[in-house]
């Protein structure tokens, strides 16, 4: 009964072909979230998949209704050993992105793993299957050693993170009794680097945003209009240039941080962003000046568009196009207002000449901003763990780039949370050909099985 023992069952579990015995089975059930007919895939994941799993472990699991009428159901699993011990909440999605089926590389399918060298191709094996079954083995390692977990585990799973997990924050807000603990750890979203261990603390925030520009009615013929009527296309693309350098440096502060906190500085000082093997090449000269990399990303506000059109663009004709939009995003980190973001931009384009385009926030894409004190005794603790089992010291990040329902468990809830990532940044999560590296996810097994053992010790921090 010893923590050795306990990572080397995870170890096993990896190696004898377990854990992709697993994630294969799993990842068989289309639990696409985004399109219509899914909800019984969904529901069979949780109730004929996790719930087995689970209950041989010794689990209590609940199906719970969504909040949200029509919205897929939550899982709720506890195994409570004594109330005086740590309680831990943990969490993880079911639900994957649209399988893009015939875009898959040849011999690929969504739906079937296949192992390609150090690639578990499928959809799902990094986003969010993959990860949680990391987990779920973890504790049967740490289980199969002691005997007991030797700290309370409570675990949620739902099936709508990747349309915003719609009734994820009343479901926080009504069982705040039921999902109680001390800490909140759980795993999703890439490493700063493939070889790398990760530890991060929330997540920045993701505001979209509509700027459209309608002029008239209808298009008018170029030869005989042109030079004449005003064009929305020009007009919007300069408006756009008026928020943003051609480098990328936002210029309206009111949708900036005032500064990067000392704390958050440190942090990310010395650190290194890798996307491994297949990742773009970073534009160095691009974002605000006089940051670092991991500063960019991790510590600032970001401005992007991410779609443009005017007139039909699959289908040009010779006319001047009556209206012209963009979709845009803002990245945000905690301490910055996002009620603050759609009025800024609005007074910046009237005052540079541009009062005809309307600004409107998008009705989806908006997840808060969260992040925990790099300092508080938690991620000590954490780190501590994860150095001891990897000999890595693991690269802590004050949040994540993207976007998570952290706010769910951290501002609802009022828990410290801690995400140990098992995937890395060129993983093609969201696209065709997803795959999960699978060093990663070995080394995965061995650091969440000597965390969750060290659970169970003496010297875990308190709330």
């Amino acid at each position: 009964m010893t923590r050795a023992a306990a990572i080397e069952n995870a170890r096993a579990y990896f190696d004898r072909g377990g854990y992709v015995q697993d994630l294969a089975r799993r990842v068989a059930f289309r639990t696409e979230s985004q399109e219509d007919g899914r909800e019984a895939e969904l529901r069979g994941y949780l109730v004929r998949e996790l719930q087995p799993t689970l209950e041989r472990m010794g689990f209590q699991c609940r199906l719970l209704d969504n909040p949200v009428p029509g919205r897929g159901p939550f899982l709720y699993a506890e195994r409570l050993e004594h109330p005086q011990l740590v309680t831990v909440l943990s969490y993880g999605h079911g639900d994957v992105i649209r399988g893009l089926d015939t875009q898959w590389r040849a011999g690929l399918s969504p739906w079937q793993v296949k192992q390609e060298g150090d690639r578990l191709y499928g959809r799902g094996t990094a986003d969010n299957k993959g990860q949680h079954s990391v987990n779920l083995g973890a504790v049967a390692a740490v289980l199969q050693a002691r005997g007991a977990l030797g700290f309370n585990l409570k675990l949620m799973i739902e099936t709508g993170e990747e349309i915003g997990s719609p009734g994820l924050r009343q479901f926080c807000e009504q069982h705040q009794d039921l999902l109680k603990a001390d800490v909140f750890i759980a795993s999703d979203g890439p490493r700063v680097s493939p070889t790398r261990p990760t530890l991060f603390l929330g997540s920045r925030g993701a505001l979209n945003f509509d700027i459209t520009i309608e002029l008239r009615a209808g298009g008018h013929h170029s030869g005989n209009w042109g030079g004449l009527l005003a064009n929305p296309a020009i007009l919007l693309a300069h408006a756009i240039a008026s928020m943003a350098t051609d480098k990328g440096r936002v210029l309206l502060p009111e949708i900036l941080p005032k500064e990067i906190p000392p704390a958050v500085r440190k942090a990310l000082a010395g650190l290194t962003v890798e996307g491994g093997e297949d990742a773009p090449e970073i534009d160095a000269g691009w974002g605000e000046p006089g940051l670092t990399i991991p500063e960019k990303v991790y510590g600032w506000n970001t401005f992007e568009v991410l779609a443009m059109t005017a007139g039909n663009p699959e289908n040009p004709v010779n006319a001047i196009p009556p209206s012209a939009s963009a979709h845009c995003q803002i990245r945000f980190v905690a301490g910055t207002d996002p009620n603050r973001f759609i009025p800024a931009i609005q007074r910046h384009l009237g005052a540079k000449g541009f009062g005809m385009a309307k600004v409107e926030r998008a009705k989806k894409g908006f997840l808060a901003a969260t992040r925990l004190d790099p300092d508080n005794p938690w991620v000590h603790w954490a780190v501590d763990s994860i150095a001891r089992t990897s000999d890595k010291v693991p690269a802590v990040l004050p949040n994540l780039g993207g976007s998570l329902p952290n706010d769910c468990f951290a501002d609802v809830l009022g828990l410290p949370t801690l995400w140990v990532p098992h995937s890395y940044a060129a993983c093609s999560q969201h696209a065709p050909n997803e795959h999960l590296l699978l060093p990663i996810a070995r080394e995965g097994l061995e650091i969440m099985a000597g965390l969750f053992w060290d659970l169970g010790e003496q010297g875990t921090p308190k709330r």
